[in-house]
């Protein structure tokens, strides 16, 4: 409004202002729904599969490693470099002054009189400037490469200039060839099946596809190429479902949550960053350490106190890189602790049994599965007095074995099954009644052979040495009231049985600790003797199949040792770990450390601990050197007083350095090194492949696993 009252028109009311004509605007269609979440991008998925994962050394983190030089090169400190170069430059300059100003004479213009021809000495003739100047140049040129190689000019460049900006911030790798491209599987266009090709790589670049996704259809295509299925079959469900095509059967993609950091192209997990440390070899300091399969097949022993990090630091990464390839297809994991240990989320496994706990699904085969008397007897008996065995082999084993081969086979024979815990107490002890009608039913089937047998277990009653009371009271830990509905026989509850690693099963087995610590070590002997019972005799061995033992106190026995060593060969190994080595008999630990390829010594171990490492892990030979200080005795009156100015001014004497190399052999980690020079949440850890390769002690930091 003006100052007399009226509007002011010129653009007071926008809608006075008149527009074009035409149909109305519409805004453009969106490219999804209000509300909906956008759509995948398999940039990341194709970025991780395209990453290179060249070959390195055992244990090394393969994914987007840059090899190292076995060999440390020369390191020239920074300050000694640069005020080398420094000095340098200054000698050049001052080369070049004297030069120019004539201070060295005209001796080094003789070349430049010689070139030039008479008919250009007129003065301010073209030729003889350009020939003259470029002869200055040559001079300056000559002078800066001398003084540059003796002030290592090229390293400070390497180290400083742009060489060093590169490697710090490297560019974007250029996208690999189609016919080296995984993303494009070219085996499956090799082989004819392109259309699979087709569909798996549109649904990798859509965001549909995993790492999981891909470890699976990978090991399906195998299974192909090895001929167990046909092509028809596998290219007819890639088409029909995609990257969700071969799925496990529980139908599970991936885990519910990951601590670690996976790569299911090489099958490791990492578990740490090697250690900037003198005692490192160059070229795994600050690589990342990881195990896969291929270590795992060798077993792996990890020793240390509570609260060093054994449970979440080792043994529930490789839980959950084991339980990945369970759902890739590839492994069968068992896994067993105690409840509340640590070891993952129920919904990571398919199996859960709770040993004592009335809401477990599962229940737990005492028998592991088998049908042989004999078989089941030398199993169980290695579950119950395995501990109380000689170190060395006798006979004590196979008599407990024979003692409960008399009662399974008669039992089965009669009943059809095997007896559940209560009545083989009782055959144990030697009840009349139980043995009364087991020798009845024997006698009316007329089973003459296992009369004798049943014969003779009752003429070793209450003789002494008699194995039947010692098998009876150890039987007697697992016939508690807490543990009354399970180990049933009767065939009316659910048991699992160790013969199903040959399919990719992911198991956790819950053991009772509260007031039941017997009874937990002889379930976790149980459990090892049927897994090394089971793998054994596998029709498929492309499986990797591993147990863990969270806590193998009391598990370490002869015969588990024996059978530690046979895994390798039927593609399967154990994962144990132990507060201390005094929790294993003192025979067996040198055995036990033989056996098993991967060792892992974490902070915090005794001396004691330490010399059994330190024993196994061997000697090296070493370069040492012998520094020796001698004082210079100046013998003229200048000598004397140089001597005593320098004196003045450091304050030491004047002295000559004597250095004296030699090779001598050392302890690779000395007892007294892995006791006490071992920092918090590191571990010092060996390991050996499946085909030999070897990895020496390595000290790692198990704080930084390198996770997203």
């Amino acid at each position: 409004m003006d100052s007399d009252g009226t509007h002011d028109a010129r653009g007071t009311h926008a809608d006075r202002v008149p527009r074009p004509a035409g149909p109305p605007r519409v805004p453009p269609r969106p490219a999804r729904a209000p509300g909906a979440p956008p759509l995948p991008d398999g940039s990341a998925f194709l970025t991780w599969l395209r990453t290179p994962r060249p070959e390195a050394a055992p244990g090394v983190w393969r994914f987007g490693h840059r090899p190292r030089p076995e060999e440390e090169p020369e390191q020239i400190p920074a300050r000694q470099l640069l005020s080398g170069a420094f000095i340098a430059f200054l000698v050049g300059w001052l080369i070049w002054s004297l030069l120019w100003n004539g201070y060295l004479g005209g001796w080094w213009l003789l070349p430049l009189f010689a070139m030039i021809p008479d008919s250009w000495v007129k003065p301010h003739s073209f030729g003889s400037v350009v020939v003259v100047y470029a002869y200055y140049v040559a001079i300056a040129l000559g002078i800066m490469i001398g003084v540059g190689r003796l002030g290592r000019w090229s390293e400070v460049w390497r180290r400083y200039g742009v060489p060093a900006w590169r490697q710090a911030a490297p560019a974007n790798e250029r996208p690999p060839a189609p016919e080296e491209d995984p993303a494009q599987w070219n085996p499956l266009r090799a082989a004819g099946a392109v259309d699979a090709a087709e569909r798996l790589g549109a649904d990798a670049r859509a965001g549909l596809m995993r790492d999981v996704d891909h470890a699976r259809i990978t090991r399906a295509w195998q299974s192909v190429r090895s001929g167990r299925h046909s092509l028809a079959t596998f290219t007819g469900t890639v088409l029909r479902e995609g990257a969700a095509a071969c799925l496990h059967p529980s139908g599970d993609r991936d885990l519910p949550g990951r601590l670690a950091q996976h790569d299911l192209v090489t099958g490791q997990v990492r578990l740490g960053t090697t250690a900037d440390d003198p005692r490192n070899p160059y070229a795994y300091r600050g690589t990342g350490m990881a195990l896969g399969p291929d270590l795992l097949g060798t077993s792996l022993l990890a020793v240390g106190p509570a609260g060093s990090g054994k449970t979440g630091g080792v043994v529930w990464p490789l839980a959950e890189s084991l339980c990945l390839h369970a759902l890739a297809g590839r492994a069968a994991v068992v896994v067993v602790g105690a409840a509340g240990a640590g070891l993952g989320s129920v919904d990571a496994y398919d199996v859960v049994v709770r040993v004592g706990n009335p809401e477990s699904v599962y229940d737990l085969d005492l028998y592991g599965g088998t049908t042989d008397p004999d078989e089941a007897a030398a199993v169980l008996a290695e579950a119950l007095v395995g501990d109380l065995a000689d170190p060395h082999p006798s006979g004590e084993s196979r008599r407990s074995t024979t003692v409960l081969a008399q009662l399974l086979g008669p039992y089965r024979t009669v009943h059809g099954r095997f007896p559940s815990v209560p009545e083989l107490r009782q055959l144990l002890d030697g009840a009349p009644g139980p043995l009364g009608a087991l020798r009845k039913a024997l006698t009316d089937g007329g089973q003459e052979s296992l009369l004798r047998e049943l014969d003779a277990r009752e003429r070793q009653l209450g003789q002494p040495g008699d194995l039947g009371g010692v098998l009876a009271d150890r039987v007697a830990l697992l016939d508690r009231p807490a543990f009354a509905g399970f180990f049933d026989t009767s065939g009316q509850s659910r048991p699992f049985s160790l013969r199903a690693l040959d399919h990719p099963v992911r198991v956790r087995i819950d053991l009772p600790q509260r007031g039941h610590a017997d009874a937990s070590r002889i379930l976790s002997r149980l459990v090892l003797a049927q897994f090394a019972a089971s793998v054994a005799v596998r029709e498929d061995r492309s499986l990797f199949a591993c147990l863990v033992l969270d806590d193998a106190t009391g598990v370490v026995t002869p015969e588990a040792v024996r059978g530690i060593q046979r895994l390798r060969s039927a593609n399967a190994g154990v994962v144990l770990t132990l507060r201390t080595l005094d929790d294993a008999p003192r025979p067996l630990r040198s055995p036990l450390l033989g056996a098993i390829g991967c060792r892992v010594a974490l902070a915090g171990l005794t001396p004691w601990d330490g010399q059994d490492f330190a024993e196994v892990w061997g000697k090296e030979w070493i370069e040492a050197r012998d520094v020796t200080d001698r004082q210079i005795i100046a013998e003229t009156p200048a000598g004397k007083a140089v001597h005593m100015l320098r004196r003045v001014i450091t304050g030491n004497a004047p002295t000559a350095r004597a250095v004296t190399v030699r090779q001598v052999e050392r302890e690779r980690w000395s007892a007294s090194e892995l006791a006490h020079g071992v920092p918090p949440g590191h571990a010092v850890l060996s390991l050996t492949s499946v085909r030999g390769d070897h990895a020496p002690p390595l000290l790692v930091d198990l704080r930084d696993p390198g996770r997203p």
